[in-house]
């Protein structure tokens, strides 16, 4: 008898929890989304990655961010079997690659999908992006469901999704990288993305990125911009294609 009156007090206690909890209070709650349009192989896109972005874990601006990459940038469809990228077959295969390393690895917390995408651009920036999986073992991940999902053609399937969702954008992306900081396209500010991340954050525990020298948000980008973007108009006189599917 005693024994079932402590069941019956334990589940009365936490449907009492349930019901006086906020599910707004969590910090998930009060996250900025902070969504990356770029393209494997523009060289602007792989230095915020690795140098800008990627300081964001580790110094806890990303405990404040949900962080979406979005590999599709100036590449436009040619027809249902083929798309044409801005620096060519490689980049479209990379695209793919990092597209699917997104589906296969979507547990953010765990930065699987990041340290690939980031070792990648890495290689890039050094001139070695056919080294690209040598990621594989420098992050110790398994290749396998990477490499699947990149033969059986979903990795495709994922780059036409992105290559409509990047149609769509509102305003139109003029280049890469293209930042947006909760539906607020940055432009040629998108370096100073910690000042606008910051003042958007509205939760309770801001991380210290946000404090110490005080982040202010640029009132004129365009005026300081320094030209380091991959313009869209430009991939439309390439000619470079590749097919949906292959041998990664």
């Amino acid at each position: 008898m005693t024994s079932h009156r402590v069941v019956f007090a334990l589940l009365a206690l936490f449907v009492l929890v349930l019901l006086t909890s906020d599910p707004s209070s969590s910090d998930d709650s009060h996250k900025v989304n902070l969504s990356l349009y770029y393209e494997a192989l523009c060289p602007y896109c792989a230095n915020f990655i690795v140098n800008s972005l990627g300081k964001t874990f580790d110094n806890g601006l990303i405990s404040i961010i949900n962080l979406r990459l979005v590999p599709w940038g100036n590449a436009y469809l040619k027809d249902n079997k083929t798309w044409v990228c801005q620096h060519g077959p490689d980049e479209c295969l990379l695209n793919t690659v990092e597209a699917c390393a997104i589906r296969v690895w979507p547990d953010l917390g765990a930065h699987f999908s990041f340290r690939f995408i980031k070792c990648v651009e890495r290689l890039h920036l050094e001139n070695k992006h056919s080294d690209w999986k040598s990621c594989f073992g420098r992050e110790g991940l398994n290749s396998k469901q990477l490499i699947d999902c990149y033969n059986t053609g979903l990795g495709f399937e994922l780059e036409r999704s992105y290559a409509y969702e990047t149609a769509s954008l509102n305003p139109p992306r003029r280049f890469v990288p293209w930042v947006i900081v909760d539906n607020l396209p940055l432009e040629e500010d998108y370096q100073n993305f910690v000042a606008y991340v910051c003042r958007a954050y509205k939760g309770p525990s801001t991380p210290k990125a946000c404090g110490s020298p005080p982040v202010e948000v640029n009132s004129s980008p365009k005026a300081n911009s320094i030209g380091q973007v991959c313009y869209a108009n430009v991939a439309k006189n390439q000619t470079s294609m590749a097919a949906a599917q292959g041998k990664p």
